[in-house]
């Protein structure tokens, strides 16, 4: 929560829940993550929050940008990027997208097998693959699963297919886990970056760039290590398992770039308990995971929750949504302190939420408007 985001919340018209984002706070994160990694390149994950004021701002201080899909390449290069500024970072993809994404000028495309490779090849000559290979995420918040990635072995197999059809076999890439709170976790898989380096090299192949992902966490309830910490790990990481050969180096942050910008305002919608005998009360407010909660599924992502009657006595909440669908449930395994004196129209601001709220609002879900989005 910033003065800007207090100001903009108090003058602005009822309109239902809202989503503020303080760019200022957006640049202090890029000139952060810019300055714990000088020599490593930043690609901001479109994906994260592709608002057009983010992605301007952020081309305008010299970020690239990781995307997912044509439209977000596009968003890239109407926003002020360069398409070598611009990677295709995600190893599912039609082969006429590839081809779109190239036609813009597009060169750096992730892959994850060798069929991705032979797409990219057929419609993407001579464009530069790096390949994605499997990490555990031990000690991420919202660990990510297998659907991205092949083993160390394969990934080498995969390079050296690409090798071969006239692409550049430029590097490799991996991701800790979104919400990753320990700054070792790069240790391991750049250990796994260096194997796969050098048995590139005893085939021929001489990869040139290590993409670390993101992971890089946002405050929410728990404590998270500073930025200008991971640096440091990174560093030491890359040094023990390069030594003087540091190759080139891009990291993907997106929930640690806007997460701490920006700020829900939702109302209080009802109050409730289950039972005459039940004290277990249930609050629904006018969002949900259908209006952009997601990451509250498996009550992965705890945001932090302020109200206007902070202070007084609290017992734990039942916390969900409006719509009609009884998946709309936010935090109940692990109910929610809010305090006893919350009432029906109470205004509630969710702090920590500039990152993947907007994108995953659902369109007229149960006939609530999208999240609105406003960026200051």
């Amino acid at each position: 929560m910033t003065e800007r985001i207090r100001e903009f919340l108090r003058r602005r018209r009822e309109d239902g829940p809202c989503l503020v984002v303080d760019l200022d706070i957006v640049r202090e994160n890029y000139q952060t993550f810019a300055h714990a990694l000088p020599d490593t390149r930043v690609f901001y994950a479109v994906k994260a929050n592709p608002a057009p004021e983010v992605l301007s701002l952020l081309a305008s201080l010299g970020s690239c940008f990781d995307t997912a899909s044509v439209a977000e390449i596009e968003m890239a290069l109407a926003a002020g990027a360069t398409p070598d500024r611009v990677s295709f970072g995600n190893t599912i993809k039609k082969e006429r997208d590839i081809a779109r994404a190239y036609a813009l000028g597009v060169r750096m495309f992730a892959v994850d097998c060798k069929a991705e490779v032979e797409k990219v090849a057929r419609v993407a000559p001579g464009a530069r693959v790096y390949c994605r290979f499997l990490y555990d995420c031990a000690g991420a918040e919202w660990p990510l699963s297998r659907k991205f990635g092949c083993d160390t072995g394969m990934a080498v197999d995969v390079l050296e297919h690409a090798h071969r059809l006239g692409l550049e076999a430029y590097g490799v890439s991996f991701h800790v886990g979104s919400q990753q709170r320990n700054v070792r976790s790069w240790d391991r898989a750049l250990k796994s970056a260096g194997q796969i380096f050098r048995e590139c090299a005893e085939r021929g192949i001489a990869l040139s760039m290590v993409n670390m992902g993101g992971g890089f966490p946002t405050k929410y309830l728990k404590k998270v290590p500073v930025v200008e910490n991971y640096g440091r790990a990174i560093f030491r990481a890359l040094c023990k398992h390069f030594g003087n050969a540091i190759p080139e180096t891009i990291i993907e942050p997106g929930r640690g770039m806007v997460g701490n910008a920006g700020v829900i305002e939702a109302e209080v919608v009802l109050v409730s308990t289950k039972s005459a005998q039940d004290e277990l009360r249930w609050v629904y407010l006018d969002i949900g995971k259908f209006g952009g909660l997601a990451e509250t599924m498996d009550e992965a992502i705890r945001y932090p929750i302020r109200t206007p009657r902070d202070g007084d006595a609290v017992s734990d909440c039942v916390l969900a949504g409006p719509t009609c669908d009884s998946a709309d449930v936010m935090y109940e395994k692990n109910p929610y302190p809010l305090p006893v004196s919350l009432e029906i129209g109470d205004k509630l601001l969710i702090e920590g939420t500039g990152a993947y709220t907007s994108t995953y609002s659902a369109v007229a879900f149960n006939g609530f408007a999208p999240l609105k989005t406003y960026h200051i």
